[in-house]
Formats: structure tokens, C-alpha cells, sequence
């Protein structure tokens, strides 16, 4: 029995040798592509991987393709198919997930042919060619269009209306609109109305009573374009302007994460506020602050221009990658690049395809390359009068003593390590608490776990300290000679590098896992660069940004400074204009603004004078009934907006009534006060000596941000986070607000001032000095209702305070001649009209 089982095993053994045999002389067999391949992969990988669909970059639709490979690289290696990333797929091994996601699924048989022919060479026609050309999926979507300037439509001018809606551009698009629905537009707002309403738009400052009278005396046809003429002119334009583009730079003073050390770039702050009073291009005003330093000959300035990108978040934690970091923020360039010139949500593909729009994860990387290949630095920029004195070959002299006395220290450098080793030892844990924070962290690791980041302070410190200075005199020589070094300011930059770093898909988002190498490139979607761009660079993707063929950018823009006008964009999304954005309420008026724009060589002065001559922008802001169920959201622009004041503006409207206001424009970051315990929550305490003298009363722009704890009484005014491009401001409603305006120190500060000019300026009586102080804040005289209840109220708040009660409201400063007990009056009427909902709202 054994024996005859033993005979049928040996036959078995024979026969699954003779199997062997065949497939060895199978396997020697070349198996031709065009006819046993490319069917399978017809058939089993074409509806994700053709000509209509590329997902994660890949086509299989030729072997060329497959060599080529999609966003984690070659698709097969001749000759390796262990190595191949297609048989990974079509076996669901090495980690990835089986291709086909779904039945049918290849055949084993089909497997093995498969990895044969990769074994074999992977040989295939070098004339194959594709099923079709690559297709972009959803370009025909209306963003993607290029902008075509129509006719102005046929209107007729509503009956009752003063304002003549029939020659201006603007108007006749919109009452087309309105008439289309069987609507008519609002009457045009009173003149103390449209001067305050063009002062806080174009300024952010209230109007002077003697400029609000001049105008309203004036009868002239021209009147409103001189006073918007005057307002356009005026140098607090630029810092009206500039708040708004510094929500979409992301602008800090600090660097954010939790340590959030402070950064001075301030100076690009100066330079955003320089170029809109200069009413620089817009295509200039772009480039410049995207590859400003690469310009030929960049200037000073334009070199200022690039802390645009420079104003992402840096970790200064320790234990960090900085490469890691590095990433980040490239990754958040691309992102701000994304929304604020395209008005595309690109972040969506860092990860993946866009799950929305046609851009792939590919092409975000290539979009990544050209951010990919800067440095930061930080750019030195001493004064006019620095420069005039001589500053800089002092300062270069002196380090060039420095330098030689470095050399002479780097003989002893190995007895000052013994040195601070041995000093290490002796560091208690008490000591460890008091010492900076960045040389704590060194001390806590070991030599071994410290990295050159965290060595350096460890370092520095020791050199200051008097066991060094003693046995090392040369430290002391070179404390000195920096102690004598002129001090610049400095501002961050970018610095294109020599050699360009390489680009790779980061798959899944990972840096460490680096997918196929790629070039700059834009999205196929859009206009390509021009033909002519050989490797291209930074400055080709600034200048193709604003370029003519680019539908994107000024649609866009425009976008974005009509919402600043109307209170909503002509595209609701103003963020997202891919086709997961709202379309255009009136997209041949979107499109005739977007194409003027360009005609006028983008002058952005020239815009907006445009928007605020129009009759659409000067209606009154009145609610009407007749609108109230057929627009609720005022999408049709049947009267105007009435608009909260940004939080800076709060501050600056609140400032200019007061008479506080020190009108002096840029400079550095300043400190006004602000409540006890705002770093409590936070890992390191930030410095704030509250300022004293005029850079207490400064605007709202100019006050210090830190990213880990902005400014309170701003905060609570809905300021957007710093730490993201923040294209539109939302606008609560909550008591927070209204303690804030009532009870926080600095609108206390402004009542008081305020209370202070209507004491000091108006001499007359009650009524006079109301009515003055009424149209400080209003730009209106009140009504006789209004003007009865304030005389009413400062009665009753003469009565209620005594001596002692008033000292604690009353001006910081005693006027002269008047009592403790009338000053506190007229400061808590001072009070009721800076929380008036009007005081802090554009009509």
C-alpha cells in the first residue's frame, strides 16, 4: 500500500515538474503588448486611468504613460516587477490598496502575464499611440471663460428718481436687473449721509462738520466727484486700503504657533500703504510682492514688497522638523496664491485631485515649485538719515574688527566648551526657571539630542555670562564692539536660491513621502504660460497671475473691492469662484468691471472712484418693504447696505470724534492699552507696556498683533484670524460688543476725550455744545426728539454724580474752570453716543 501510494506521489511530483517546465518555457515566450496587454488594461483600468480621467495623474492608455508614471512615480520598471508600483496595485501589496477599487478585478492569469511582460522588458511600439487626447473636465465653467466686456444694456430712468440711472456703466446694468424683475431702485441717500458713507469706505475716518457743511452747501453738478476726488487724494486712503489687503497677507507682528515670538515686518505693512496712495498698478502691485527680488535691479522696496509670503506662521518650538515647517509654509503660499488672485480653493489638492475642481494633485505641486525655491531672510533697511551719516561702512568696519577678534576666539573654542560643560553641571533646577526660555530648553538635553537650533542660545547666553568673561576677555572686546553696531530695521523677505530645490508630489500630503519629481507648471484648466517660458520661475507665475489671458484674477479682484462697497461681492462666495461657488448675480456686469479694470492699465483708484459716482452706490440704505420677501439679501442691489465697521474702524471712527486721534501714517507696531491677564492662556508672556504718549491714540492697523492673543476690544469685533488669508469679515452681533464699547479702557479713554473737546472747543451752552458734539459722531444734527433726550440725559447725569463718583469718570486731564461733576457728565453722555448702533455703522 505504501509503496503504491509512494508510486502515485512520484508521478505527481513528475507531472507538476512537467508543469514547471512549461511555464519556465512560457515565461521565455516575449508576450506581445499591443495584443495581450493593453486589452487588460483597456478594459480593467481605462475608466480611472484614460484619456477622459487621470486619477492621482496616472494613464494607462500607452506604456509610455506607465513608465511615466502618476503622482507617486513610474508605474513599472522595466525589467523589476517587485519594484513596479502597477503590480502593487493589480495585487494589493507593499501597502497599497487593490486596483480595481471594485469587481471585476484582473484574473491571476492576467496578473502573471502582466508581471512576465514587465520581467521581460516591459517592450512595447515606440509609436503607440494615446486612446484620445487628455481632457480637462468642467472647463467650460463660466470662471474659466475669458473675459468678455458686453454691451451695456437699454434702460429707461425710473420715474421719481433724482439720480440719472441712465449714463453710468454700472447703474445700467444694474437697473436692467432690477426692471427685468419689476423692480425700481431707492432714492438717493441724503449728502451728510454720502459724504460719512464715502469717508468710511475710502478712509475709514469720519468727516469733519466743516467738511460735510462745504459739501452740502455746495450746489454744483460736480460737487460729489470733487469731494470724492478730495477723499481719493487724501493719505489715510492708503491705510483704508491697506487694512484690507493685510487680511488676505495674513499680517502678524509675531510669528504664531505657541511660542509666538515677535517678527518686525512692519515695513511691508508701510510699503502696502505707500503703493495704494501712490495708486500703484495692480498687475505691479502683484508682481512686486510676489518676486519682487527677482526683478531686474530690485530696488529696496521691492525687496520689502515679497514679506507678502513672508508672513506665514514659523514654529520655534523645540524638537521641530524645520524642514517639516519649511513645507508648511510653501504649502500655505500656495494655498494665499490660490484664494487671493484666483479665487480657487487649490489647498483641496495638496492631498488629492480636487474632489471639485478640475486640479490635481500634480498640478498643485507644480504650482508648489515655483514657491518652492525661495529663502528667508531678513532684509536689513536702515533710514534715509542712517544712510546720510554714514551707518553703514561704520557698521561694516566694526564687524570686520568683530570678525578678526571671532578668529582669535576660535583657538580657544574648545577650553569655552570644557568651560560650559562644566558650568551646565552646576545649573540647578531653580536657576533653570529664571534663565530664557530657548536656553532652558538646551540645557534640559542632552549633548546628544541637541540640535543646532537649540544649541545656539545655549551658546550665546554662556558668552554673556561673567565665568566666560573672565576666563575668555576676547568675548568681552567683541560684546562691546556689537554694542556700538548702528541698529536697523530689518523686515522678512524672500530670496530666490541659486539652485533651484526639487519639487515632488507629497503623497498623500506628506512630505516624507515624496512621489514623482515635477516642474512649475500652471493648471491646465487656464491659460498656459507663454511659449516662450523656459524653466519657468517665480516671476513668470507673478506675471501670468495678472496676466491679460487670465480670466481669474480680475474677476476676482473686482469681486472683492465691490463687496468692500456693497457689503456682498457680485459673486456671494467671493472666495470660490470653482464650481462648488455660487455664480455671478449680474455676470455681464462682473465681467465689463473685470475687462475695465485691465483697460485701465488696473488702476485701482480709477475703480473705485467708478463704483462710487454710480447712482447704485449712492442710494439710501433704507429698508424697503417692497423688497423685504422678493430680496431679502439685497442680491438685485435695490438700495444700499448698512454695514457694522470693521473692529480697526470702531477704534478709528471712535478716535476721529474724540479729537484723540494722532493721524500720522505707517511706522512700527504700537501698544494701546488693553485688560489685565490677555496672555494668561498663553506659553510665554508677551511684552505690552501700554504707550503713553501720541502712539496711544494711533489707528486700529497700526496696533501690535500677536497670533496667540490679537487685541481684545478688536477681537470681539470679529478681527479674522492671522494666521489664514481672510477674504471676507463676518459681522456678529453679540453684548460682548456693546460692554466693550461701554466699559473697556480705551472707549472710556474716547469718551473722555470727547467729552473734553465739547468742553473745551464749543464755548456756549448746553444745546450748542450738544448739537456740535452730536455731529462729531454722526456727521448729522439731531433731531429735535434726539436733541431733547441729550439735554435730558446730561441733567440727569449732573445730578447723579457726586465729587468722589465723578473723579472716577471724568477726564483723565481736569479742564480748567469746570467742575469734577460737569466733566463726568458730559463724559457719560460722551458714552451713550459712542455706543450708538449708528456711531459704529456705514449707512
Amino acid at each position: 500500500m505504501i509503496r503504491s501510494l509512494r508510486v502515485v506521489w512520484g508521478g505527481l511530483g513528475l507531472f507538476l515538474t512537467g508543469i514547471s517546465i512549461g511555464l519556465a518555457e512560457e515565461s521565455t515566450k516575449p508576450i506581445d503588448y499591443l495584443t495581450e496587454i493593453k486589452p487588460i488594461l483597456t478594459q480593467r483600468c481605462f475608466a480611472c486611468h484614460g484619456a477622459e480621467t487621470q486619477k492621482s495623474g496616472l494613464r494607462v492608455d500607452t506604456a509610455a504613460a506607465l513608465k511615466l508614471g502618476g503622482d507617486t512615480g513610474a508605474a513599472i520598471v522595466p525589467g523589476k516587477p517587485d519594484d513596479s508600483l502597477l503590480m502593487h496595485a493589480i495585487t494589493g501589496t507593499n501597502g497599497a490598496s487593490r486596483m480595481p477599487p471594485k469587481e471585476p478585478r484582473l484574473t491571476d492569469a492576467e496578473v502573471a502575464l502582466i508581471k512576465t511582460w514587465i520581467s521581460q522588458g516591459a517592450h512595447a511600439p515606440t509609436d503607440e499611440l494615446p486612446a484620445g487626447p487628455a481632457t480637462v473636465k468642467n472647463r467650460d465653467h463660466w470662471s474659466f471663460q475669458p473675459v468678455r466686456r458686453s454691451e451695456l444694456p437699454q434702460v429707461t430712468q425710473p420715474e421719481g428718481l433724482a439720480a440719472d440711472w441712465t449714463q453710468h456703466e454700472i447703474d445700467r446694468f444694474i437697473l436692467s436687473r432690477l426692471q427685468s424683475e419689476g423692480l425700481t431702485p431707492a432714492p438717493e441717500a441724503d449728502r451728510e449721509t454720502l459724504i460719512r458713507r464715502v469717508s468710511l469706505d475710502l478712509l475709514g475716518l469720519l468727516p469733519t462738520p466743516a467738511e460735510v457743511d462745504e459739501f452740502v452747501a455746495d450746489q454744483d453738478s460736480h460737487a460729489y466727484e470733487r469731494m470724492v476726488d478730495r477723499i481719493l487724494s487724501s493719505p489715510h486712503y492708503g491705510e483704508r486700503m491697506a487694512r484690507q489687503w493685510l487680511d488676505l497677507a495674513r499680517y502678524a507682528d509675531s510669528n504664531g504657533f505657541t511660542r509666538d515670538q515677535p517678527r518686525s515686518i512692519w515695513k511691508y505693512r508701510d510699503w502696502v500703504i505707500q503703493a495704494f496712495n501712490a495708486n500703484m498698478p495692480f498687475d505691479q502691485f502683484t508682481v512686486e510682492q510676489i518676486a519682487g527680488d527677482m526683478l531686474p535691479n530690485a530696488t529696496l522696496e521691492q525687496k520689502i514688497a515679497t514679506g507678502f509670503h513672508r508672513n506665514t506662521s514659523i514654529n520655534e518650538e523645540g524638537g521641530t522638523d524645520p524642514e517639516q515647517f519649511r513645507v508648511e509654509s510653501v504649502v500655505d503660499r500656495v494655498n494665499t496664491t490660490g484664494i487671493v488672485f484666483l479665487g480657487l480653493t487649490v489647498g483641496c489638492a495638496q492631498c488629492h485631485d480636487h474632489k471639485y475642481d478640475p486640479v490635481s494633485q500634480r498640478e498643485y505641486y507644480q504650482l508648489f515649485a515655483f514657491l518652492n525655491n525661495a529663502d528667508e531672510p531678513k532684509l536689513e533697511v536702515p533710514t534715509p538719515e542712517q544712510i546720510a551719516s554714514g551707518a553703514l561702512p561704520r557698521r561694516d568696519e566694526l564687524r570686520q574688527k568683530i570678525k578678526s577678534l571671532e578668529e582669535e576666539f576660535a583657538k580657544v573654542k574648545p577650553e569655552f566648551d570644557a568651560e560650559q560643560a562644566a558650568w551646565e553641571k552646576t545649573v540647578t533646577e531653580e536657576q533653570k526657571q529664571k534663565l530664557p526660555i530657548l536656553v532652558t530648553n538646551g540645557l534640559n538635553l542632552s549633548q546628544a539630542m541637541r540640535t543646532p537650533e537649540n544649541t545656539k542660545p545655549l551658546i550665546d547666553y554662556f558668552k554673556a555670562h561673567e565665568i566666560a568673561r573672565k576666563k575668555f576677555p576676547v568675548l568681552q572686546q567683541i560684546s562691546d564692539l556689537k554694542g556700538n553696531e548702528p541698529e536697523f530695521i530689518t523686515t522678512l523677505v524672500m530670496q530666490e536660491r541659486p539652485e533651484p530645490r526639487e519639487t515632488h508630489v507629497q503623497i498623500r500630503g506628506d512630505f516624507l513621502r515624496l512621489g514623482v519629481k515635477v516642474a512649475p507648471a500652471v493648471p491646465a484648466v487656464l491659460p498656459a504660460l507663454p511659449a516662450d517660458s523656459q524653466n519657468p520661475t517665480r516671476l513668470d507665475l507673478a506675471k501670468w497671475l495678472v496676466s491679460a489671458s487670465n480670466p481669474l484674477t480680475p474677476r476676482v479682484t473686482v469681486n472683492r473691492l465691490w463687496q468692500k462697497f456693497f457689503g456682498r461681492g457680485l459673486v456671494d462666495t467671493e472666495n470660490d469662484f470653482g464650481l462648488q461657488g455660487t455664480p455671478p448675480t449680474h455676470p455681464e456686469l462682473l465681467d465689463w468691471l473685470a475687462a475695465d479694470l485691465v483697460e485701465s492699465g488696473w488702476n485701482l483708484k480709477s475703480f473705485q472712484k467708478q463704483v462710487v459716482m454710480s447712482a447704485a452706490y449712492r442710494q439710501s440704505s433704507r429698508h424697503r418693504a417692497d423688497l423685504a420677501e422678493l430680496d431679502p439679501q439685497n442680491k438685485l442691489y435695490g438700495h444700499q447696505s448698512r454695514l457694522r465697521l470693521d473692529a480697526e474702524l470702531i477704534r478709528d471712527v471712535a478716535l476721529s470724534a474724540s479729537g484723540l486721534l494722532t493721524p500720522v501714517v505707517g511706522g512700527p507696531s504700537v501698544y494701546p492699552p488693553q485688560p489685565e491677564g490677555v496672555f494668561d492662556f498663553t506659553q510665554d508672556k508677551k511684552p505690552w507696556i501700554a504707550a503713553t504718549g501720541a502712539d496711544r491714540y494711533r489707528r486700529g492697523m497700526y496696533t501690535y498683533l500677536w497670533r496667540s492673543s490679537p487685541y481684545p476690544a478688536m477681537t470681539v469685533f470679529d478681527f479674522p484670524d492671522a494666521n489664514v488669508a481672510c477674504t471676507r469679515r463676518s459681522r456678529s452681533n453679540t453684548p460682548l460688543q456693546s460692554l466693550t464699547l461701554a466699559n473697556d479702557q480705551t472707549f472710556v479713554e474716547f469718551a473722555q476725550g470727547l467729552a473734553k473737546r465739547a468742553l473745551t472747543e464749543v464755548k456756549a451752552d448746553d444745546v450748542t455744545r450738544l448739537n456740535a458734539t452730536f455731529r462729531w459722531c454722526l456727521s448729522r444734527k439731531p433731531s429735535d426728539a434726539e436733541l431733547a433726550r441729550l439735554v435730558k440725559l446730561l441733567e440727569e447725569q449732573r445730578t447723579s454724580f457726586t465729587t468722589d463718583t465723578a473723579q472716577k469718570i471724568a477726564p483723565m486731564e481736569m479742564i480748567a474752570n469746570v467742575a469734577p461733576t460737569e466733566a463726568a457728565a458730559w463724559t457719560a453722555v460722551a458714552r451713550v453716543l459712542l455706543n450708538l448702533d449708528e456711531f459704529i455703522t456705514r449707512e
